[in-house]
């Protein structure tokens, strides 16, 4: 399971959009230079949580120094059984700090109904019972799913992914259904993230350079977001037109 010792984690996290085209020129160059992990493409999913009105993502839109959320990922299917990870990110002044707890969708649910814990003692665990307590009521909001090549850089702290066919749900919002969901993207696009501790090699801003793969600033929960407040936003607008509403011509 990818990552699963870690539990803390601090670094800069890069965003790029890149086409097929550019996917496939850049599994390519970076041959010699990173290596793609033992799962091979994971498929992964993280449902996040929020407060009724939208907090957390209403203010992660805007851009301000400090954002953080909460989800709950796993990979592949869960089960009840299964190991999940709940996870607090926070990004601030452009770094990117996250902790997170093994556990069980039980045990998560209950923690958010307030009838249990996450675990039994931790500062990581302590961290997200007060960001819980914090915020009041949350409760799921948005289910995110790609399907994810990690790639990892030999002796380094470098660390690649390419995040493929991202796509969002608003219904069904668990881990232990399906992984279906509506597009974030047009097709063949992928989500290219570069996770540096440091500073980026000159190896592979060049390679970037050379295949014309430009950064840009995304958020899978935060696009999902924005594409359902457009549809709501455009359906409550047709539904306020009708053909009966229409002003008649005044009488001559």
């Amino acid at each position: 399971m990818p990552e699963k010792a870690i539990a803390v984690m601090k670094r800069y996290e890069l965003k790029y959009i890149v086409s097929a085209e550019q996917r496939a020129f850049l599994e390519s160059a970076l041959e010699g230079h990173m290596k793609i992990d033992k799962y091979g493409i994971t498929s992964i999913a993280s449902l996040y949580y929020d407060t009724l009105d939208y907090r957390l993502i209403r203010n992660s839109i805007e851009k301000p120094p400090f954002k953080e959320k909460i989800r709950l990922r796993s990979y592949g299917i869960a089960t009840d059984d299964s190991p999940v990870f709940l996870e607090l990110k926070r990004k601030y002044d452009g770094v990117v700090y996250k902790r997170r707890v093994q556990s069980t969708i039980p045990v998560v649910e209950s923690f958010f109904r307030r009838d249990g814990d996450i675990a039994a003692d931790g500062q990581i665990a302590r961290e997200i019972a007060y960001f819980r307590d914090f915020y009041g009521t949350l409760v799921p909001a948005c289910l995110i799913v790609y399907d994810r090549a990690a790639y990892y850089e030999p002796g380094g702290d470098l660390r690649l992914t390419l995040d493929g066919n991202p796509r969002y749900r608003i219904d069904q919002l668990d881990l232990k259904t399906s992984m279906e969901g509506t597009s974030l993207l047009p097709e063949g696009y992928s989500i290219l993230e570069i996770k540096v501790q440091l500073a980026m090699p000159l190896w592979l801003t060049h390679i970037l350079d050379e295949g014309k793969i430009y950064r840009a600033s995304f958020s899978k929960y935060g696009e999902a977001y924005k594409t359902q407040a457009i549809r709501l936003f455009q359906e409550r607008k047709s539904n306020l037109w009708t053909p009966s509403s229409t002003p008649s011509s005044p009488n001559p």
